[in-house]
């Protein structure tokens, strides 16, 4: 990424100037000739040169490092939107923002309840599945459960025999490839936090095909793609996954569509209207998300 200089310059003078000394707990003083902190006042807030924040501001510096520009967040009290605009400008990555975890926030769970005619799901960015509405559980079966890795789609699909038997073999050794990628970028996104490594740690034990597939350092974020779910009742349904991230980055809505004038959605509109009462007694077979 190229360095803003002009632009990283103005805001860093912008958010200076409106600053009240009060707001970084300086006195008032009386002889301020500008608004906001003065420049040393930044810089020992910073712990940095002052000649170094004179020229930041003055557009002429070289690309400052992260650790510096976390501190200069710091010291101008930005939120998380101004300290992003803030790494771009320098010309790096914003650092992770603050994760959901499993709270679903009640817009994207209104969301999730008003969508009735496609199956939907919210996972997390570790595939913890953490809700689904009414046709997801009919087409999909029971993952979401209360053990820490039951409900996470790598590991099932990787220790559950019966998760892959809900799909026609021909699609396993892509959805295992595609899969261990999308996990692979999200434990970078988290820059090996306890949560992610912990969960590479026991899938590596637990199965020696991800552990080889892991070793490959394939990475691909699952985004849109098509999948095929065998499905005990109405047969095989072709679908299109389309994956909506949510602004906290660590959670993201699944939709699952039928091609336009496939036969397919025929099969998801008799799971909609009956798929209750009529294949309640039918076997479940349990399945994970296909990216």
């Amino acid at each position: 990424m190229d360095m803003d200089r002009r632009e990283l310059a103005d805001f860093l003078r912008r958010s200076r100037e409106r600053l009240r000394p009060a707001d970084v707990g300086l006195p008032e003083g009386s002889r301020r000739r500008t608004p906001g902190l003065r420049r040393e006042e930044v810089t020992a807030l910073a712990g940095m040169s002052p000649d170094y924040y004179m020229r930041l501001e003055q557009a002429r510096s070289p690309q400052p490092s992260t650790q510096m520009l976390g501190a200069l967040a710091r010291a101008l009290r930005l939120n998380d939107d101004e300290r992003d605009h803030l790494y771009l400008l320098a010309g790096h990555r914003p650092p992770a923002g603050r994760h959901a975890g499993e709270t679903i926030s009640p817009a994207l769970r209104h969301l999730l309840d008003r969508i009735e005619d496609t199956p939907a799901q919210i996972l997390s960015d570790l595939g913890d599945l953490l809700a689904q509405n009414t046709l997801a559980r009919e087409l999909f079966g029971g993952v979401c459960t209360v053990s820490e890795h039951g409900r996470n789609v790598v590991w099932r699909w990787f220790t559950d025999p019966a998760v892959r038997a809900a799909y026609p073999a021909d699609d396993h050794e892509h959805q295992a490839r595609i899969q261990v990628a999308d996990l692979r970028a999200a434990v970078a996104r988290r820059s090996y936090d306890p949560a992610s490594t912990r969960l590479v740690a026991r899938l590596r034990a637990a199965s020696p095909e991800f552990a080889v597939l892991w070793d490959r350092h394939e990475v691909g974020v699952r985004r849109s793609s098509r999948m095929r779910v065998l499905h005990p009742v109405v047969g095989l349904v072709d679908l299109g996954l389309e994956r909506l991230l949510t602004p906290s980055e660590d959670q993201q809505l699944l939709i699952f569509t039928p091609p336009p004038g496939s036969p397919y959605a025929a099969q998801l509109e008799l799971l909609r209207v009956v798929g209750g009462e009529t294949f309640a007694a039918a076997p479940t077979v349990e399945v994970t998300v296909a990216p």
